[in-house]
């Protein structure tokens, strides 16, 4: 007061010189109960002035102001308070103050002023005025005075700040320098409370890709629209999910890419509520900043940790900090999170309209960056409906999307983002798709747009509207093209017996286009039908639930609605089945009018022979090849000429692939010469050539594969510093070359940008010349194993092991496209065959380390090793893998199959030599070993709820017939006199010949039991192929594959083996034991027949019913009929036991289905009453036994009502325990993958005709070519052709919501399985409909609803 014009007191900030340990102007604040007793202090000042000099004080001195201090470790709030002096001239003016300060006397315990005292002010401290120099300092009052005056002048004519260019800042920093924001680029928005005027300005924040939102306001989503924030606003435009920071912890057990699937990330907005909810009932209330701090901290450190590090990469996204009102504790945190984890301030922005808001956030910010960082990357003082104005202009869409979707009443109806969001496992085309994009974006990237597609990207939407809108020239038509239309056309022409699900196929070479052809198809139908491609990686029940939804939107009913044209692309056929089925199911469940088509799926799959598909089923399949039609080539050449005009060959390298039509030898020249071209001059050193090829070799073995851009630039930044990326874009860091071979590719869900080499031709050629004579592809297989920076980078990183896995372990399947089926991948197949097989065997093992000892990669080695007869190495890795997966069927099996082939190889080594107990001994040894492998893998198998494997069961009975084969050769077993004989008493009694009994010692046992264990295994199979096998309509052959074996024809093999099996077991020969019989047949005990019937065919109910189709019809009645006779003349005496009783009546019936009048077949009353000696509690009947039930006792047109009553209960109650049987079996396996097989329909017979065999069904189609058989059979006309309406009976029932029954029992309703679930009418009708008999019970075939 006495000097200055103003002047600031800090309490709080240390002085470096009184206040030890600390630097001078520190900040540590001071901690603060109560404010008011600081604003209370001024009271006791006034006491150390006179009254005159009290009242210029009290006018002088401000209040305190009271500044948190923001401390990271502290969990108390502390402050710097702050007092102004502000001693204005006309206070002040003439004055000169004394003080007489306070000091407390401990003597008198109380405060004593002291003498007064003139105080000034010199630098940054106060002296005291001494006596000789106050007349000097009362003299200079005046000068003082003036100066005084002229401060006080100069701060209220200061002159106005220059004003920044704030819209050009925020367009720079949302931008990244370019002329628009990029679509996709993923925004992380963290904001507080909004004001109400500020809501009705966030339009630019509804057209961006905001990935989740860090909200700290309570009130977000509150119902009441006077409190509501900015969620509730969002959520009128915008699917989102809400959450809290506890939902970001990844459960036990879970990878990230199921985490991020579970929170719905990248396909809706995660609203992430930090603060509380308060229209939330569950327990969620807001809480103050210290308590915050205190139970929230964590949980917003580890979800910004898991959002940074693991799911969104550096670059793909900005962090955009929105300061609405009044800055906290917690948002201020946010921020040093997210700089933590981002390393650096790069890609954070800060928005504020309030320089006060700014201020703390500066403050708190300039601790972790510095201030020129802060202020750079910070837009301060700009109104939010400024904001909104000035984004909406670098936008690349004009304004927030209104898309449009076509109506059955041929109008149009307007598909709200929200609801789009909600399906997102679809990607829906809009009527108006892309017409949204602004002008200048067009003008800008159209160019690179087009080029990116001739280059070798796939084909955008935003082409085809390019060409339609004319900007750029058309997009080739195909003749694929116009085919595929056909069939759509044809599809659409309606048809009241046509299925609710209509599918085709466009099969097509690798890199031919056929992705393009599919996605032409959907953009010319957008206008009259509802078209959409399938994302991929979601389950087939969400995307059928999401279907649904885009055929009845904004539809008046789910009867009248548009069909969805839906495009599946590089989905197995199972999948595509699956997704069928659901949809069907879907259709049946919604009680859709019969004969109203709903979808139409489009599958496009890439296959090495697409034309022999087509010609397979040429109604379904189209094919699109590398090879040109006359009429293609002047198209292809037209377009060439008109593009090389625009771009240099090399960038639209693809197209002119493409055009040349990739004949084998002219292509393979233009490849060879274009890469050679290219690799000139290449630095065969330098990272970027290192990346090339592994890029290259990934792409030349796995389909569809790629390296993220993120692997990328973690792998250049070993050698290329950081700063260069924070600098220059990635591409900016590739060679030359790299920019011409790699294409980029933006993941459809995430955006996350990869790379891929143009075309998988390109990537073979590059291979080949890049690693020339001197480095083979096993070391630079090696060599990828070895790059740790990008096994072990967090980004993508499933995707990427995805692939390295696929590289090692995926096998060609011609099923799955490919051209050929191999035993080990194509690169351990490339290795092994064309470098050496050590090669390959050290690559795998040390890709096993690589992959932390993966049990899978242990049982590809042992496959390997046994491959090359290396079999006490398979035995190892074989058992390797079964001590980390020991209950996996599959790899049990592959431990098996090492001791089954290396038991063929012992047999192969003494094949020329004459066999004895003591040469034989260690092959006996190994086969029994593979035989208790083999039981492992079953027993594994069986409890597996998830898989069916059966390859166990086979196996085992490949390895006991070999085992049969070899003990038979044996001298002592082999000899003319008594050999068989002494091998029969060696396997089925106690008796043990001298020869073998030492030698042996230790597998007798085991051998005696072979018999048991190889009917019981046989069993199962005929048990199981009872219940499943290929239907009529199936697309394929039924065939068992495994690693190992492959059983084309599981019936055929059944009857095979099952006969061998039967011929080891078996006295003497099948003709010797027939005479013998036939002279006496008392000369053969039960045991031996048995045996004897299993060698002619007729041991289980499947060999058996396999005849009416494996055999000539007079060779199957000539076995059958041999069968029969070694059956006792009266079974009923004889009591069997139930298998045999099961075998005998299955035999009466197939020889009736062949040959009716033959002697040998017993009349149906007979079989009748032989059925009764089945076991009285149904729980103990086999699956057969109660399957033929259902046979025997169907009732018949003259049965009088008691009879045909109870013959109805029995026929019911076995069909009870057949249901919870079959569902033992079905497991939790999807029921298309084992469709349940019919064995006999229903007739208008009697007696044993009332049943006919399918096989007499399947010869009224048998003249028709396969695929027109599949056709007929899979749409159901098969069933109206007048031979079937005069062959089977029509019965009559009803359906009631949706189930069918029978019209007949009296008692119980008769609840009948629909064999096609899509064929029952919608509401409760009456029907008629054929029967089918199976093992799950009898089903209905052609329902049809009675006029």
């Amino acid at each position: 007061m006495n000097v200055r014009s103003n002047g600031t007191i800090h309490f709080g900030v240390m002085d470096s010189r009184d206040d030890a340990g600390y630097t001078h102007g520190e900040i540590i604040g001071v901690p603060v109960k109560e404010k008011d007793m600081y604003v209370d202090a001024l009271d006791h000042i006034e006491r150390s002035f006179t009254l005159s000099d009290s009242e210029h004080v009290r006018q002088c001195i401000r209040p305190p102001r009271f500044i948190e201090v923001i401390d990271r470790t502290s969990s108390e709030k502390s402050y710097v308070i702050e007092v102004d002096i502000v001693p204005s001239v006309s206070i002040v003016n003439g004055r000169v103050y004394s003080v007489s300060l306070p000091n407390f006397k401990e003597e008198a315990n109380k405060v004593q002023f002291e003498k007064g005292t003139i105080y000034r002010r010199v630098g940054s401290k106060s002296e005291t005025v001494i006596d000789k120099d106050q007349s000097d300092f009362y003299h200079r009052v005046r000068d003082r005075d003036a100066q005084r005056k002229e401060a006080e002048h100069g701060q209220s004519f200061r002159t106005p700040d220059i004003c920044q260019d704030l819209g050009r800042k925020l367009t720079m920093l949302l931008t990244s320098g370019k002329k628009f924001i990029e679509k996709e680029k993923w925004y992380i928005l963290v904001t507080n409370r909004f004001k109400p005027e500020d809501l009705s300005c966030i339009e630019w924040l509804l057209n961006m890709n905001i990935f989740c939102v860090f909200d700290f306001d309570p009130d977000s989503n509150h119902s009441d629209p006077n409190q509501s924030g900015l969620c509730s606003r969002f959520l009128q435009h915008h699917a989102a999910n809400l959450h809290f920071m506890q939902n970001y912890r990844i459960p036990s057990g879970m990878t990230i890419g199921e985490f991020v699937s579970h929170l719905h990330l990248f396909e809706q907005t995660s609203w992430i509520f930090c603060n509380g909810r308060t229209d939330y009932k569950g327990n969620e209330s807001p809480c103050d900043e210290m308590t915050w701090i205190k139970t929230k901290m964590t949980l917003l450190r580890e979800s910004v940790s898991l959002i940074c590090k693991q799911i969104l990469p550096k670059g793909t996204f900005l962090v955009l900090f929105l300061l609405t009102s009044h800055v906290e504790k917690p948002l201020l945190h946010t921020f040093y999170e997210f700089f933590t984890d981002m390393e650096g301030h790069d890609d954070i922005i800060c928005i504020s309209e309030s320089e006060e808001n700014f201020q703390k956030w500066q403050s708190f910010a300039e601790g972790s960056c510095g201030t020129d960082a802060v202020n750079r990357s910070s837009v301060v003082g700009m109104k939010m409906s400024h904001i909104d104005g000035t984004m909406q202009q670098i936008q690349p869409i004009t304004s927030r999307a209104t898309k449009h979707l076509p109506t059955v009443v041929k109008g149009q109806c307007v598909l709200e983002t929200r609801e789009e969001e909600r399906m997102y496992s679809l990607e829906i085309l809009s009527i108006n798709h892309c017409d949204e994009t602004s002008e200048e974006f067009i003008k800008a990237e159209k160019a690179n747009i087009e080029c990116q597609f001739y280059h070798g990207g796939r084909v955008a939407w935003l082409n085809f509207w390019l060409a339609e809108q004319r900007y750029v020239g058309e997009v080739i038509e195909r003749d694929a093209y116009r085919e595929t239309s056909k069939l759509l056309s044809g599809t659409l022409k309606r048809n009241t017996d046509q299925n609710g699900v209509s599918t085709f196929n466009i099969f097509h070479h690798p890199g031919s286009g056929g992705s393009t052809v599919a996605r032409q198809l959907l953009w010319n139908n957008r206008k009259d039908l509802r078209c959409a491609v399938v994302k991929p990686s979601y389950s087939v029940s969400v995307v059928t639930q999401h279907a649904v939804q885009l055929r009845e939107y904004e539809e008046k009913g789910f009867q009248k609605c548009l069909p969805v044209l839906l495009l599946i692309e590089d989905s197995d056929k199972e999948d595509l089945d699956d997704l069928r089925n659901e949809l069907e199911v879907a259709i049946h469940t919604k009680q859709v009018d019969q004969g109203t088509l709903c979808f139409i799926l489009l599958s496009c799959r890439r296959s090495y022979d697409p034309e022999k598909k087509c010609k397979e089923s040429p109604l379904q399949n189209v094919s699109v090849t590398h090879k040109l039609s006359s009429e293609e080539k002047r198209k292809f050449a037209g377009k060439r000429q008109i593009l090389e005009e625009k771009y240099q060959p090399e960038f639209i390298l693809t197209f002119v692939l493409m055009s040349e039509e990739f004949s084998d030898q002219k292509i393979s020249e233009y490849v060879e010469q274009f890469v050679t071209h290219l690799l000139q001059g290449i630095d065969p050193e330098s990272v970027v050539t290192r990346l090339i090829l592994y890029v290259a070799l990934l792409n030349t073995y796995v389909q569809n594969s790629f390296i993220s851009q993120s692997h990328c630039v973690a792998l250049l930044a070993l050698t290329v510093h950081m700063d260069r990326f924070r600098r220059h874009t990635f591409e900016k860091s590739l060679s030359e070359q790299a920019k011409l071979v790699f294409i980029h590719l933006r993941d459809e869900k995430t955006y996350i940008e990869s790379v891929r080499i143009i075309h998988p031709l390109v990537a073979k050629e590059i291979l080949q010349q890049l690693l020339g004579d001197q480095k083979s592809q096993s070391s630079l297989a090696m060599e990828l194993l070895h790059e740790n920076v990008l096994f072990e980078h967090r980004f993508g990183k499933e995707e990427y092991l995805g692939s390295l896995r696929a590289l090692f372990l995926r096998r060609c399947r011609i099923s799955k496209g490919d051209e050929t089926d191999s035993f080990f991948s194509p690169l351990i197949e490339h290795v092994r065959t064309n470098e050496h097989p050590e090669k390959a065997i050290a690559l795998l093992k040390e890709a096993y380390q690589s992959f932390q000892k993966d049990a899978f990669f242990a049982q590809q080695l042992a496959r390997l090793h046994y491959t090359y007869e290396k079999f006490d190495e398979a035995k190892d890795w074989a058992e390797k893998a079964v001590k980390q997966m020991p209950n996996n069927s599959y790899i049990l099996d592959t431990k098996g199959q090492v001791y089954r082939k290396w038991f063929n190889a012992k047999c192969k080594a003494i094949e020329k030599v004459p066999k004895t107990a003591k040469n034989t001994a260690d092959a006996v040894d190994t086969a029994l070993k593979a035989i208790e492998c083999f039981k492992e893998c079953e027993k594994a198998a069986v409890s597996d709820v998830g898989t069916m494997n059966s390859l166990g069961f086979f196996a085992e009975v490949e390895v006991g017939c070999n085992l049969l084969k070899l003990m038979s050769s044996l001298e002592v077993f082999s000899n003319a006199n008594n050999g068989h004989s002494e091998y029969m008493k060696y396997l089925v009694t106690e008796y043990i010949p001298a020869e073998v009994k030492e030698p042996w010692e230790h597998f007798h046992d085991s051998l005696k039991s072979l018999q048991k264990t190889m009917q019981e295994a046989l069993e199962w199979i005929s048990e199981e192929l009872s219940y499943f096998q290929k239907d009529i309509s199936a697309d394929e052959e039924d065939t068992i594959v495994s690693s190992e074996m492959k059983i084309k024809n599981p019936l055929a093999w059944l009857g095979k083996k099952s006969s061998e099996y039967g011929k080891y077991f078996s006295e003497a020969s099948l003709s010797t034991a027939m005479k013998q019989y036939q002279s006496n047949p008392a000369c053969l005990t039960p045991f031996m027949k048995r045996m004897l019937i299993y060698h002619l065919g007729g041991g289980n109910i499947t060999s058996v019913l396999s005849k009416l189709t494996e055999l000539k019809e007079s060779d199957a009645v000539r076995l059958l009929e041999s069968v029969l006779s070694f059956y006792p003349r009266n079974p009923l005496k004889a009591k069997l036991d139930q298998r045999d009783l099961c075998n005998y009546i299955v035999t009466h019936l197939a020889l009736h289905c062949l040959s009716p009048q033959s002697l040998k077949v017993a009349p149906l009353k007979d079989l009748q009453a032989l059925s009764q000696q089945f076991p009285a509690e149904k729980k103990g009947c086999f699956p057969s036994a109660l399957f033929l039930l259902t046979l025997l006792f169907w009732p018949e047109d003259h049965d009088t009502d008691h009879v045909r009553e109870s013959k109805y209960e029995i026929v019911q109650t076995a069909v009870e325990h057949l249901k919870r049987e079959y569902w033992t079996k079905m497991k939790d396996i999807p029921i298309r993958k084992r469709r349940i097989y019919t064995h006999f329909f229903l007739t208008n017979g009697s007696g044993l005709d009332k049943i006919v065999h399918k096989r007499k069904i399947e010869t009224i189609t048998k003249m028709l070519s396969v695929s027109e058989k599949r056709m007929t059979w899979h749409t159901g006309e098969g069933w109206k052709r007048p031979e079937i309406a005069k062959m089977l009976k029509c019965v009559s029932g009803w359906t009631e919501d949706g189930v069918v029954y029978l019209e007949g029992p009296k008692k119980n309703k008769f609840h009948i399985l629909p064999l096609y679930v899509r064929s029952v009418p919608s509401g409760n009708e009456n029907i008629t409909f054929y029967l089918g008999f199976t093992f799950r019970g009898p089903v209905a075939l052609n329902i049809t609803v009675k006029k």
